[in-house]
């Protein structure tokens, strides 16, 4: 249910109060318009976050975590290019915030049941 929420707010965000701050972490190598990738990735948000709260099946955390690893290479590019953006003002905190992006992958997994099902359906057919 948390990382539903916490889905659901960052894409209500991204359609509204952020949306400048999320336009700083599309790199430019991406092949649209910023604005209509933040309204797109803000409208993908909340669609999984109201997954995770409706459903939280295996299928539901893959696809998360899926998504999680999709945006991975804008918050890399934030860093390496040393844009400012959510208060990450610094090459540090820019830096400690691309470690996070793991755990949301794997908090993903774990509370769906992604992770537990994608092991036990490996024990079966060992």
């Amino acid at each position: 249910m948390a990382l539903g929420g916490f889905l659901l707010l960052a894409g209500i965000a991204h359609l509204t109060v952020a949306r400048e701050e999320f336009r700083a972490q599309v790199p430019p190598w991406v092949p649209l318009d910023t604005d209509p990738v933040v309204v797109l990735s803000g409208i993908v948000e909340i669609g999984l976050g109201l997954a995770l709260w409706l459903w939280r099946r295996p299928l539901v955390g893959w696809i998360v975590a899926a998504f999680f690893v999709a945006v991975f290479p804008g918050n890399l590019w934030q860093w390496i290019e040393g844009r400012d953006a959510f208060g990450l003002d610094t090459d540090r905190a820019r830096l400690i915030r691309l470690f996070f992006q793991p755990l949301l992958v794997a908090w993903a997994l774990w509370c769906t049941g992604a992770w537990r099902a994608w092991r036990q359906g490996r024990r079966r057919s060992v």
